[in-house]
Order: structure tokens, then sequence, then C-alpha cells
């Protein structure tokens, strides 16, 4: 007998099709057959080990979350309900050009401290890889759900050039290639960029498309968070556009929003310079996650000047009076790169987590606020928290816009991304949140999407995007990669003030076939692999 039959589901298959009504047979991991209310009917029903009665309950294929930062977090918290629980079965991890691999000693003792604020400063992780193949291999021994990797541009630049502002020599860009090459060659499934974060912001884009097409011979695709999400941000995205048309690389959007004043109501404008390219035949998707703020470090503000030769030289300039007088005015005047082209705003600017427990008073406060309460200015305060935490500070910014929101999440080529930051005390609540904030908010409650048009945008799409031929739909072969979620009840647990709570209304998530979430509980199941690129 197969393993598990589960009968009397609402299908939504992922590709956008009417639901349906089945019986879903798995076995092995797989799906092995299903049997349609009507093709059932006069017919002996099929029979499993385990049989477990979905009536009422809609069985999509799992979630895949296109951005997100769980590349520590899944090898220190085997429970990993932050994604598990929200019906994420797939994972993309390497994301805005900064991760662990590859990496050499040198390396990997900078990154960790330019990202301590994503992932944590990572002193309880063993650090037993150094190359794109050996961090997939580490996964493989067992993690809550599946994850992908993008080979991360800026640490490769790290690894070849340095943490210097200036173009990368004939050998330093052969260097760059080649590492892109062997990552994608060890299973990597394209390549990220952060163009507003260093040393990948000071990358050309003579040496972006270089990488490019070392990408696209591999059958990968590229995923920048480009050079501004603000001043600066149509022109950006167009950038990206015509560097991979000019490589011939497929494009992913990360995170495409449009924030900050500037760029309230212009989502529409994004949107036709994204169909011009598309029906001239260009190969781009996107992603969003269903909230207004955004999250990333308080040291990713800084003007790119600060942050050359790399964390030590930040800390080296803040101390500085008269060189942490030239950041302030960069930021609050001029309008610092880092900050994409806007002179902050230190009433949008929330601390969302700290890595020293004694600055924990910050958190949950704007810097402005907890300026007043010390009697000093906003720019005082904020270089305290970098100097006091070793940049490990990390921020909540109000800068963005529900109606930009909602007209860029109904477009053809959207898929979900969390851009989930798991560290802090009160990270954004989209890393607890994003999928079932889609269904219950957006399909349910407004109606922006329908509910297999969301299914789609979660699930079908993105697995295409990534090249996977057997997951992202329920279909017959198919890896049994599925969630089982009630469309009446469904919806995120977590807030700004309660960022850490669970979703509700997903009973069941399954990943290769075994419980990882059952009648709303995390099992001990440790199911999820490395999911390697597609042979070309």
């Amino acid at each position: 007998m197969e393993d598990l039959v589960i009968r009397d589901a609402d299908v939504v298959d992922g590709t956008g099709a009417d639901s349906y009504r089945a019986d879903v047979v798995i076995d092995g991991g797989r799906i092995v057959s299903i049997v349609k209310e009507a093709a059932a009917a006069g017919c002996q029903r099929p029979r499993a080990v385990r049989e477990l009665d979905a009536e009422g309950l809609v069985l999509s294929p799992g979630f895949i979350d296109m951005h997100a930062h769980s590349d520590l977090a899944l090898l220190r918290d085997p429970d990993h309900s932050a994604k598990a629980a929200q019906g994420v079965t797939l994972e993309v991890l390497g994301q805005d050009g900064l991760s662990y691999a590859p990496v050499d000693d040198r390396t990997l003792a900078a990154v960790r401290q330019a990202v301590a604020g994503w992932n944590g400063p990572g002193d309880d992780i063993d650090f037993d890889w150094r190359s794109v193949g050996e961090y997939l291999d580490r996964l493989d021994r067992g993690i809550a759900v599946n994850a992908a990797y993008l080979v991360p541009q800026g640490t490769v630049r790290a690894l070849a050039v340095g943490w210097e502002d200036r173009p990368a020599t004939p050998q330093e860009t052969a260097r760059m290639r080649q590492l892109v090459a062997e990552g994608l060659e060890q299973g990597a499934v394209g390549l990220s960029s952060g163009l507003t974060y260093t040393p990948g912001m000071y990358a050309e884009d003579a040496e972006l498309t270089g990488l490019c097409r070392v990408v696209a011979r591999y059958g990968g695709y590229y995923c920048p968070h480009h050079r501004s999400y603000g001043a600066g941000a149509l022109e950006a995205y167009a950038e990206m556009v015509e560097l991979a048309r000019k490589a011939d690389c497929p494009l992913h959007l990360a995170h495409a929003t449009m924030n900050f004043g500037v760029n309230e109501g212009r989502a529409p404008e994004l949107l036709a310079l994204l169909d011009e390219a598309l029906d001239a035949g260009a190969d781009i998707t996107l992603d969003t996650y269903p909230y207004t703020p955004g999250c990333t470090t308080l040291a990713a503000l800084l003007p790119s000047w600060a942050g050359e030769g790399g964390p030590r030289e930040v800390l080296r300039r803040l101390a500085h009076d008269g060189t942490a007088e030239r950041i302030r005015h960069d930021l609050e005047v001029t309008g610092a790169d880092g900050c994409h082209g806007v002179p902050v705003d230190w009433d949008t600017v929330e601390i969302s987590g700290v890595t020293n427990p004694a600055l924990g008073d910050f958190v949950g406060r704007t810097v402005r606020q907890s300026a007043s309460l010390r009697g000093e200015a906003p720019w005082a305060t904020a270089r305290r928290l970098l100097l006091e935490d070793a940049l490990g500070p990390t921020i909540l910014q109000h800068v963005g816009h529900e109606e930009n929101v909602r007209a860029i999440m109904r477009h053809r080529v959207h898929t979900g991304g969390s851009d989930g930051v798991l560290q802090g005390a009160r990270p954004h609540p989209r890393a607890y949140g994003t999928f079932p904030h889609y269904l219950g908010r957006y399909v349910r409650e407004l109606g922006i999407l329908s509910l297999e048009e969301c299914v789609a945008h979660l699930t079908g799409r993105p697995a295409a995007r990534l090249r996977l031929p057997d997951r992202g739909l329920v279909r017959e072969g198919h890896r049994a990669d599925l969630v089982l979620f009630d469309p009446r009840t469904v919806a995120a647990g977590a807030t700004y003030d309660a960022p850490r709570t669970l979703p509700t209304g997903i009973p069941y998530v399954l990943v290769d076939g075994r419980f990882v979430i059952e009648d709303g509980r995390r099992t001990d199941v440790l199911a999820g692999r490395a999911v390697r690129r597609s042979p070309v």
C-alpha cells in the first residue's frame, strides 16, 4: 500500500487553474496518483497506510520563498517554525550579494561581521565549509525545509578583489567569473547582488554583465538588489533590465518595491517598464513581500565611501569625529547612496534588533525617539549604536506605500518572497507571516488576487524560475512538498508588536512526503535538503 492518501481536498495545483476536489496519493516522497471526484464516482477509492481527511481544506504545492535570509538559521534552529509553519517548503538563500560561500578565512570573518544584523554573528555555528558545494553539503545533513542557493556577488568580489572601491583588474575579473562558474557547477541556481551594500556596490555594469554571461551559460538567473529603491529607483530598474539584456541572462528582481516619498503612486511606471521589456522577449520575474516597511541593517544606510575597506574600516571612520560628521552630512543632507539617495528621516528608522544585549532598550523605538529620551541628536544615537554594537543593529524602515504594494503583486511575473530577517528581538513580521498574509489579507479580505492566482504566484511560478521540473505543482510524479490550509481562517499571526507569532489556519505541511507540520504543530522531521541547479 502507498504511504498516504489525502482525501477530499480542494486542490489548487499551482498553475492558476480552477480548484478541484480530489484524493491525492503519496508514496516514496512523491505524488503517485490524483483521483478527481468525478473519476472516483462508482469506483473504489485509493487506499494507503495512512488516510487524512482534508474536508474543507485546500491542498496546494508548498510555498517557495524566493528571497530568504535563513542562511544560518536553517543550521542553528532545526525547528525553523518561522518558515515551516507558514507552509514554506523551499527557501532561496544567498541573497543581496552577501552570504557565506564561497569564502576563505579572511573573507568569512569580514562577511560574518558585515551581515551580523541579518543572521547573527554566527558564534554558535561551525563554519566547516568554504565552497558553495560544501555549504550545500552541510544543508544536506538535514534541515527543516528545502533550500536553494544563489552565488553572492559581493562575497565573490570580497574574495577576488577585497572591499576597495575600484574597478577589478583583468586578473580579478577572471577570478570572479571562475568563482561564479564553480558555484553554479556545484549547484547554485544563479547569482545575487546587493548594489547598495559594500563591496558589491563597487562593481561597474561591465563587471556585472560579464558575471551574468557566466550565469546564463549555466542556465541560472541574476537576482539583483539594485542600486536604488528611492530617488533613482526607476533608473536602477532600467539599468538591471538593460544589463540582463546585454548578457542574455534571465532576470529576477529582488523585493521589487517602490519606496520613499519620491515614489508614492509610481508602481505603474515600473510595471510599464517591465511590460515593455517582457513584450520584447525579456525573461524577467520579480518578488515582493506584502508589507510596506523595509528591513535591513542600520549600517546599510551609510554612504558607500564609508564602507570601503570592510567592516573594520567602517568602525574606524565612525569613531573619528571629523569623518563621522561627513557621514552624517551625507545621510541627513545629501542623501547617501546606502539610503537610496534620499536624506534619512530618523522618524522612519526603527531599531528591530541588536547583537549586544546591553543595547536592548533601543529596540522597538525609532532612532529619533531614542535620541529624544537621551537628549541628543538622532545621528549621535545612530552612531553610538553602530559603534557599541559593532555594526550589528537591524532596522525596520517605514518608507513603503500600500498602493504600490498592491499594484506590483498583481503583475503577471510576480512571485512571493519574505525577505525575512529572523535576527533581533522584534524582527519584521514578514519573516513569520508573509505567505499566510498573502492568503488571508490580500486574497480573502481584499480580493486583490484570487486564491488560484495567489497560489500560482507562490508555487508554480517560482518553481519555473528556479527550473525545478518536479516541484511547485500538484501533479503526478512531482515531489510531495505540500501544504494544507483552511481558506476561511488562514492568517498571519505575526504583528509589529508580536512579530514571532505563528500563523493560523495551516494545519499540515509536508516536505518530501513527510509531515513537518502536523495538526498545527512542528514535528521533529528534518526532511529538507539542498535543491541544486538542474543541468542545462
